[in-house]
């Protein structure tokens, strides 16, 4: 008798703890209607029923703009079930950018917030839609499907959209294999234990939330307060009924400015976890005479989950994001590829079995961002110490990351263009005391430019996360010899910009 085969479907992994769990034990707690985990493997198998009633079939793309819930982490998890391919589009995205996903991804069944975008996309494209609700209603109603499908570690999970330098957003495709490797390695780095609660606030539209958050959850059997959004008050009165939180540096900073928050708010935690966007020392420290806890800070990007992380046992070094994870290669490398020595500063280059397929019908544009000996550049500034910490200094790719999200100039610059009386601009990102970076406009125009004619531009094209929080007029931009404009200078002559707020 031949061998049985192995299954590398990642839901074959979360399947297996979900069975070993007492049904009735919760697993998402919410103060509305909890769920346990024989309610969430439930409501995956119903909605794996759906899709199957939808001929959805490996392989096959879904893409979901909804709001955090339940349901949409079973609809996610049915994806898994059945090898289709999982396309998160962020909730505050236009629907110019739902199109652009739509036309790159080819789905083969389409999730919208509302009843309204599902119309306008049905008169466009012959697709299937519906609207996030009346998905949950159908699939209530559809037979249970229970078989996993037996997939290959190579075999695609999800589709991250993440913009470039052109402004032209890219899918990044994951495959089971990352996703597993990296939740498998987290779960070590970061000593989950049995009885930990995770208060999730995160959206679950990017790797944070969607794959990091609540991967550490379900392959380990736990628990997690499954918050809508982040509410400061509503955060610090569960964190007494929490051990471990994943934030971006503005929750800490928001932390920080509530009264209520102090030592003994925290007595229960053993985790406050920060990443997405780099943490200041300044927020590290006050944070650590606050309630006595160092935020433990680590690195990755869509294209890679992550990366490096401070370490559990062992001194958090304010300022860095840590030491690689088991089973990534991390190096520093200088323009022609080059490894760098410790201390200089260069390139971070990663290879490891968390590290994405490619971008998605872009194999050029792949090809460009990998080196020969298999290494993905990701085109952030870094340095090693003679530890092997890892100090992210910059980014090479023109990015902005504001409360955690990332902006990319080149798109807005390109809008900000159509303004009437503009004739430059650049898109910069600056100090914010809350969001961590601010987008500012710096114009070059015949006529005075407000803030509100830059985003009434911006209006329905993009998302509001992406508008400009200020604009700043200047006769000109600073360029070199080259013509190239000088961002590193407007960045600091703009530094102090939010200061006051």
């Amino acid at each position: 008798m031949p061998a049985q085969r192995k299954n590398h479907n990642l839901y074959a992994r979360v399947s297996a703890v979900m069975s070993a769990k007492e049904q009735a034990q919760c697993i998402l707690l919410d103060e509305g209607e909890d769920w346990s985990y024989g309610d969430l493997s439930n409501s995956v198998g119903r909605f794996a029923g759906y899709l199957c009633e939808k001929d959805i079939e490996k392989g096959d793309r879904i893409l979901v703009q909804t709001e955090k819930s339940a349901d949409a982490v079973a609809l996610y998890l049915a994806c898994l079930q059945l090898g289709v391919v999982y396309v998160p589009v962020n909730t505050a995205a236009t629907m110019d950018e739902v199109r652009y996903f739509i036309d790159d991804a080819l789905p083969s069944l389409v999730v919208l917030l509302e009843e309204n975008r599902c119309a306008e996309v049905r008169s466009a494209y012959s697709i299937p839609v519906i609207d996030s609700r009346s998905i949950v209603v159908q699939a209530q109603q559809a037979k249970t499907r229970e078989e996993i499908a037996i997939l290959d570690v190579n075999d695609l999970a999800a589709i991250l959209y993440t913009s470039g330098t052109t402004g032209q957003p890219k899918g990044a495709m994951l495959t089971h294999g990352n996703l597993r490797s990296n939740a498998e390695t987290l779960l070590s780095a970061w000593g989950w234990q049995g009885d930990d609660i995770l208060l999730h606030a995160l959206p679950i539209y990017h790797v944070h939330g969607l794959f990091v958050a609540i991967h550490c959850v379900l392959l380990s059997g736990t628990a997690m307060w499954f918050l809508p959004s982040f509410d400061v008050k509503h955060v610090v009165k569960k964190l007494s009924q929490s051990t471990v939180i994943m934030g971006v540096p503005t929750y800490y900073i928001r932390l920080l400015k509530e009264e209520s928050f102090n030592e003994q708010v925290t007595s229960n935690m053993r985790l406050f976890i920060s990443g997405s966007a780099p943490l200041s020392e300044q927020t590290f420290h006050q944070f650590f005479e606050r309630t006595g806890h160092r935020i433990l800070e680590r690195y990755g990007m869509s294209e890679t989950i992550m990366l490096t992380s401070n370490p559990l046992e062992g001194e958090r070094v304010a300022g860095t994001v840590g030491f690689e994870l088991p089973g990534v290669e991390v190096r520093i490398a200088d323009s022609d590829g080059g490894v760098l020595p410790i201390d200089a500063v260069g390139q971070i280059e990663v290879r490891g079995p968390n590290v994405f397929e490619g971008y998605w019908n872009k194999p050029d544009k792949t090809a460009t961002e990998f080196t020969k000996d298999g290494f993905f550049k990701t085109g952030d500034m870094a340095f090693k110490d003679h530890e092997g910490r890892v100090s992210i200094v910059g980014r090479a790719k023109d990015l902005v990351i504001s409360g955690g999200l990332n902006v990319y100039p080149a798109e807005i610059e390109t809008l900000i263009d159509e303004v009437e009386g503009v004739e430059e601009n650049a898109v910069i990102g600056v100090p914010h005391p809350d969001f961590g970076e601010g987008v500012v406009a710096v114009v070059v125009a015949k006529q005075p430019i407000t803030l509100t004619m830059v985003r009434s531009q911006l209006r329905d094209k993009v998302a509001s996360y992406k508008h400009p929080k200020a604009v700043v007029q200047v006769g000109e931009l600073p360029k070199n010899a080259m013509g190239k404009i000088q961002k590193n200078v407007l960045r600091e002559q703009n530094a102090d910009l939010f200061e006051s707020n």
